[in-house]
């Protein structure tokens, strides 16, 4: 899955990207609801790795069949 289709689904979930200090490939995500934060990278074309997305996932705090369902 890549970055573009990961970010659209957080946003649909209601987590939201916080706002980047810098360049780099990485991007910060908040889950508003929980308070928790992760970092996902951002690969452009490239997919994810699906023990990165599950852990980035799993620590905002959100449920991977929820996810993967939206």
């Amino acid at each position: 899955m890549k970055y573009r289709e990961v970010s659209r689904k957080l946003v649909a979930l209601g987590c939201q990207e916080l706002p980047r200090r810098g360049g780099g490939s990485h991007r910060k995500w908040l889950n508003p609801s929980t308070q928790q934060a992760t970092v996902i990278p951002d690969w452009g074309s490239r997919d994810l790795k699906l023990g990165t997305l599950r852990s980035a996932i799993r620590q905002l705090g959100l449920d991977w069949q929820t996810f993967n369902g939206t």
